[in-house]
């Protein structure tokens, strides 16, 4: 735990917003109250440039921060989360919209979403980016956007008929060449506002693109990030735990506290691209803390558990949700030959079956 003063901030927005409503939020949706306090918080210029308004705190602050809110409600960390990718994306651009937006997004002024997990998919090409008038046009479909109607701005991104992937920003509403679906109807976060969105030529002037990369070397650098256990896990599995008798947390706290310190300890690694495998283990150990933690709370809280009112029930739902949030095919096959050991171990103890039996 850190001293730095946007963990106490987001400790204060935890205990005096955010916790005594997260239940309310999960059927009601993500309200812009909820918004405007996130952006008068200071947590969105987290990892920003002093120079334009951020706290460049250290990662150890940024994770800190991210387990506290999701913990608190994870419907809203989730449409925070999205700002931080484009407020990364500017600092290291070199192009106009830096000086246009990099200011406002890491001061709070504005929300920005993100649509561009879709360029995981290649070389299936979910949206189509051409060379169009001066600018780019945009066609596809997103299959997921997270925020709609909370954000001011979006990173969208697209591959190009030169295999490049380009972001650019826009913004977050019906426009020409962009609607969007209805809210879609999760098993968890529906709070969070998620659509999907249908391009159909809308163009965005050279002035908004902030990267430009083949595809490749985009890839190459995007890599690392899924394989890295996310801080809502942790902050999660903490909040269940919370729920529990001291006889049953302490177990499974000191698990999550051992998983947690290998997992950030590979977070700070100065080399990304190393231990993958150990970062992919890791990612599928903090699951099964999470899962465990949660099912404790749910077993614990008996049939209240089923209530919607219920905090075990929301955030084993949550658990749920996180379990395949930012998840490749990569990690998704980890995880789910790590799944089928487990039950291998299991069959390997149970005791032999004795003969008349």
């Amino acid at each position: 735990m850190t001293t730095h003063p946007l963990v106490a901030r987001a400790r204060h927005l935890a205990d005096d917003l955010l916790v005594p409503r997260a239940e309310q939020v999960d059927q009601e949706g993500v309200p812009a109250s909820h918004i405007e306090a996130i952006k008068r918080s200071g947590l969105l210029g987290v990892s920003a440039p002093v120079s334009r308004g951020g706290s460049a705190a250290p990662g150890a602050v940024a994770r800190e921060t991210a387990e506290i809110l999701a913990g608190a409600c994870c419907s809203t960390w989730f449409v925070q989360t999205q700002h931080h990718t484009p407020v990364l994306t500017l600092a290291k651009s070199e192009l106009p919209v830096r000086e246009r937006l990099l200011g406002p997004l890491a001061r709070g002024e504005l929300l920005s979403g993100v649509a561009y997990a879709h360029l995981r998919a290649y070389p299936r090409i979910p949206v189509r980016v051409t060379r169009d008038r001066g600018g780019w046009r945009f066609d596809g479909t997103v299959p997921w956007y997270t925020g709609w109607g909370l954000n001011d701005v979006m990173l969208l991104a697209g591959v190009t008929d030169t295999d490049e992937a380009l972001f650019a920003f826009t913004e977050a509403r019906e426009q020409k060449g962009l609607r969007a679906s209805e809210p879609m109807r999760l098993a968890a976060l529906t709070a969070s506002r998620t659509v999907s969105l249908e391009l159909d030529g809308l163009w965005l002037p050279e002035d908004a693109v902030a990267a430009r990369t083949p595809y490749e070397e985009w890839a190459t650098a995007d890599r690392p990030k899924p394989t890295n256990a996310s801080p809502a896990v942790f902050g999660v599995a903490e909040a269940a735990l919370a729920l529990l008798d001291a006889d049953t947390s302490a177990p499974l706290r000191a698990r999550l506290d051992e998983v947690r310190e290998e997992a950030y300890a590979l977070a700070e690694h100065p080399v990304p691209h190393e231990h993958l495998t150990r970062r992919l283990a890791l990612r599928t150990q903090a699951y099964e803390v999470l899962m465990t933690a949660t099912t404790a709370a749910v077993v614990a809280g008996g049939g209240r558990s089923l209530s919607l009112a219920s905090r075990a029930q929301r955030l084993a739902r949550e658990a749920l949700f996180l379990l395949v949030q930012g998840q490749t095919a990569e990690s998704r096959g980890v995880h789910l030959r790590a799944l089928a050991g487990s039950v291998a171990r299991t069959d390997d103890r149970r005791p032999p079956v004795l003969p008349g039996r």
